[in-house]
């Protein structure tokens, strides 16, 4: 039997928010059901609920990071039971089949990735997020949220977390390597605390000092600003790996001008708009310009344990369902600390 629970959707491109109802589908047999207890919003959803990133499917309940608790499972689920503390990311299903699949790279699914929201599963139903009351999962997409961090801090490490942890493990931040964090957000704090419990020495490349001394308290060990000229002299040829956070169009080459030899510019942000590089300042000094994107089931459920670890959770403004269209606004100006998360009970 199906569920019709309380949404908040965006009827079409650009159009504000507003409260309705969806149906979720009846819990297979490797399904969990999850009551949602919080909901981050990520810059992606406003890229989608726009059109920015390209057409999109309306109407749209956005949402890819979600925490909440199991309340029911299907018979043959064995990871979850009731009463435990789970989270949902970016990613629903994947075909489970191909390569990168077999590998745990489901981000890169070459048969069909299915997003948490504004995409199709295989049975052609349409998938709704997480600005939701409830939602039914496949028990091998959902991850489970260990007790030392609290479902609220949490519930933004499934996109903001992993988008950050994957890169910078997969270029082995850690002692001895200087990181850069170019932006500092929704992405770019967590890319600050990670890459510090990692142990590398971690430098801050923000627009202003605006956030200084937040980006210090966080793991930072260095802060500077973008927008003065000296910070591209003074910095030239120092870092072994830039984290690239940002989701407007940069001057790569300038800071390709930051890295070592086989230094490394990851990007994680996705601007809407296409970049030009001169391919000489990759050649000069062999270094990449790379890109990652969120991470794997398995590698998700690591970050978690990391953070729980180390305390990681993320620095959050809670805000109540009816304040969503205004936080939208605030992100595109730039204005929250880190991350708002929806407390989904005000839905």
């Amino acid at each position: 039997m199906t569920t019709t629970v309380a949404a908040y959707a965006v009827p079409s491109a650009k159009a504000p928010l507003e409260r309705t109802t969806i149906e979720r589908r009846e819990v297979g047999e490797f399904d969990v059901l999850i009551d949602i207890k919080f909901a981050g919003i990520c810059h992606s959803d406003i890229h989608q609920a726009t059109e920015g990133w390209g057409e999109a499917l309306f109407p749209m309940v956005p949402g890819h990071e979600i925490a909440g608790v199991v309340e029911a499972v299907g018979p043959g689920v064995t990871k979850f039971a009731v009463g435990d503390r789970v989270g949902v990311g970016c990613l629903v299903d994947s075909c489970r089949e191909c390569d990168n699949c077999k590998a745990g790279l489901e981000q890169y699914c070459t048969g069909g990735g299915v997003g948490t929201y504004n995409d199709v599963d295989k049975n052609g139903e349409r998938t709704y997020g997480g600005y939701s009351q409830k939602i039914v999962v496949a028990e091998s997409f959902t991850v489970r949220i260990p007790d030392g961090l609290s479902l609220d801090v949490a519930a933004p490490l499934l996109c903001a977390g992993i988008t950050t942890y994957s890169p910078l493990k997969r270029w082995n931040a850690g002692p001895g390597k200087k990181v850069a964090v170019l932006g500092m957000g929704g992405l770019g704090h967590m890319g600050v605390k990670i890459a510090h419990a990692l142990g590398a020495e971690v430098t801050v490349l923000s627009q202003s000092l605006r956030k200084q001394e937040d980006g210090l308290k966080l793991g930072a060990d260095h802060y500077y600003a973008t927008s003065d000229p000296k910070t591209f002299e003074e910095l030239a040829g120092t870092f072994d790996i830039i984290l690239s956070t940002v989701s407007a169009p940069l001057n790569f080459g300038a800071y390709l001008a930051l890295l070592k030899t086989n230094g490394a510019l990851v990007n994680v942000g996705a601007p809407e708009e296409p970049i030009a590089l001169n391919l000489f300042s990759l050649i000069g000094g062999g270094k990449t310009l790379a890109g990652s994107m969120i991470g794997g089931i398995a590698e998700t459920q690591e970050m978690l344990d990391f953070c729980a670890e180390h305390g990681l959770g993320s620095e959050i403004e809670l805000i109540s369902a009816s304040e969503i269209n205004k936080a939208y606004e605030r992100v595109v100006a730039s204005d929250v600390r880190y991350r708002f998360v929806i407390d989904t009970a005000t839905i």
